[in-house]
């Protein structure tokens, strides 16, 4: 008779479920209550707290349920009766409920009680550290609710705004934009899909939308913002209009326009993105003719924020989860962060999620501001959005894929949440602008909108302000500069092929002093200082490869960094770099 063995009590495979996500990010409570005020952040903070624990549990069981089980399209019914109908797992509409319900994540910025976006963000932040391709309905409904507001006509907010606002899951309405075309990817005035002008039954105006739209994430949205080109506009960006397509007719019938198939995608399997045939279907102009792609540049950019916000958030999963092992597990008789090699490996990932975090911290507080006529402010964002959509996401596909290395082999199993944070990860410098676009919209600011005066301006006011050691201000400055200048000289002279490098210094720059900044806000903790430090040394200062550094005299402060333990300023200036020519 064959005996069975028991499983041994102890394993020596860490498994971080049902952690609280939010307690276990020591730096992300301090950090927030600093932008929010001690005020609101206690008004939210109870939120935090249970949605951290939720992330760690419920959310990210039914987040792999629906990962391991796509949606579907189902044309017909049995009878032969075309539908249309997507079938999303239970898990996934589980999951809609509480980001559209409960949290009201997509309807939060338009209610009369709105709170700061911060709120919205930093409950995003949380969310999606269990699941990542719902974010992007969510974001794509906020958004779109932005943009009906700021441009459409006033009926049209009428009727659509309070179901766009609820947060009532059978009622609520959820939002898409379908713009990418076969042939019109990134070049976007080379759309295709035409707007004829016609009338209702009414006798209103309405327009008829007729083309094929490529890549239409949420495909069976209840309202779509859609570009085309009217009949007789000419061609290029000039001939774009910006529409809004209802699923569902006033009279109750199904719209003109057909689900061809749903795509097989690398990430975010769980949310439907599909192919759409226009067929005549009935859509409102939303603003002028001419001015369709600006206008949805709007929905755009703050779709793009989100993006940022979503790399931060897979990363700062990815870092919980590779400290989680790290501190867990043991190998060769010690605790892996005990060995000063992995020590160098989580704070390659830990550097860029939290330089991600105090970016998309700074545009959020940034934007009341810029709502409210701010003209710095404004350029700020405008600069600020699309830096952190290039470098944050391109930053979460390396450090997704580290962290999958810190758990090893185990890591590379679809039980664990590693493989999906690393498909998931690889869509973000791909949705709304990859990193060649987006690297040239940050020189179009540049060069037309005089946005990187401004981020400078803001940034020098932002160090006059703070109470930080005299040497340091003066390399931060200093540092900024040169990257400034550099970009302006890449965006001036139409250098393109030096744009993302340029993009990324300005961006390594400018996070470097938010942390700084943001240390002295935190003080005595002066942690953020020092990682502030780190990237200025590995990223924008001169280095020699050949020379490596010993760090032994480091090693015990870059221990208590990997710990994310309060630091004292002697500490954080004790990693202060050297400047070009000089010494420590």
């Amino acid at each position: 008779m064959l005996e069975l063995r028991q499983a041994p009590e102890t394993s020596n495979i860490p498994d971080s479920r049902g952690i609280n996500f939010f307690h276990s990010d020591p730096s992300f409570g301090p950090l927030l209550k600093s932008y929010l005020g001690e005020t609101v952040f206690h008004g939210v903070s109870d939120r935090l707290v249970e949605l951290g624990q939720r992330a760690s549990d419920e959310l990210d069981a039914w987040a792999t349920s629906a990962d391991h089980n796509p949606p579907t399209l189902r044309q017909r019914t049995r009878r032969g009766e075309a539908i249309q109908h997507i079938e999303k797992h239970p898990d996934y509409v589980a999951l809609e409920r509480v980001a559209y319900s409960e949290l009201g994540l997509a309807s939060m910025s338009h209610r009369s009680d709105a709170p700061l976006p911060l709120v919205k963000y930093a409950l995003t932040f949380l969310f999606v550290q269990a699941e990542f391709g719902l974010c992007c309905p969510v974001s794509m409904t906020d958004s779109l609710t932005r943009t009906l507001r700021k441009f459409g006509s006033k009926a049209l907010v009428d009727r659509y705004l309070p179901r766009l606002a609820s947060q009532d899951f059978d009622t609520l309405f959820q939002g898409a934009m379908f713009m990418t075309e076969q042939a019109a990817g990134s070049d976007t005035g080379r759309t295709v899909t035409r707007a004829t002008r016609g009338v209702d039954a009414d006798g209103n105006e309405v327009w008829k939308l007729t083309g094929d739209k490529w890549f239409c994430s949420n495909a069976d949205a209840d309202l779509a913002m859609v570009l085309a080109r009217p009949d007789d506009a000419p061609e290029g960006m000039k001939g774009l209009a910006l529409f809004l397509l209802p699923k569902v007719l006033e009279n109750g019938t199904r719209n003109r326009y057909h689900i061809v198939r749903l795509k097989d995608k690398l990430g975010s399997r769980s949310m439907a993105s599909g192919e759409i045939v226009l067929d005549g279907a009935e859509a409102y102009l939303i603003g002028e003719v001419g001015r369709g792609f600006q206008q949805m540049a709007d929905m755009i950019n703050m779709s793009r924020l989100s993006n940022g916000v979503r790399a931060a958030g897979l990363m700062r999963r990815a870092l919980t989860e590779a400290l989680h092992v790290a501190r867990h597990r043991s190998a060769f008789g010690r605790k892996l962060i005990e060995m000063p090699l992995m020590q160098r490996q989580l704070l390659k990932i830990m550097l860029p999620a939290e330089q991600a975090r105090s970016m998309f911290m700074q545009i959020a507080a940034l934007l009341p501001r810029a709502d409210r006529g701010d003209a710095q402010a404004a350029k700020c964002v405008r600069i600020l959005t699309p830096l952190v959509k290039l470098r944050a996401c391109r930053d979460a596909r390396q450090a997704t894929g580290d962290a999958m290395e810190v758990r090893g082999g185990v890591g590379y199993i679809e039980e664990w949440a590693d493989p999906r944070l690393v498909r998931d990860a690889h869509l973000g410098s791909i949705w709304e602008g990859t990193s060649n676009i987006v690297a040239l919209d940050v020189a179009r600011a540049t060069r037309r909108e005089g946005a990187l005066t401004s981020l400078g301006q803001y940034l020098h006011a932002l160090l006059d302000d703070a109470a930080l050691p005299p040497e340091t201000v003066a390399l931060l400055r200093a540092v900024f500069e040169r990257a400034s200048a550099a970009l302006d000289s890449v965006a001036e002279c139409g250098r393109d092929e030096n744009v993302r490098e340029a993009a990324s210094a300005v961006y390594n720059a400018t996070t470097a002093v938010f942390m700084a900044t943001e240390a002295a806000r935190l003080a005595p903790d002066f942690r953020r200082l020092a990682l502030a430090h780190l990237i200025l040394e590995h990223k924008l200062l001169p280095r020699d490869p050949l020379a490596p550094k010993d760090i032994r005299d480091d090693a015990p402060l870059l221990r208590q960094l990997v710990d994310e333990t309060p630091m004292p300023l002697a500490a954080a200036m004790s990693l202060m770099p050297a400047r070009e020519g000089g010494a420590r």
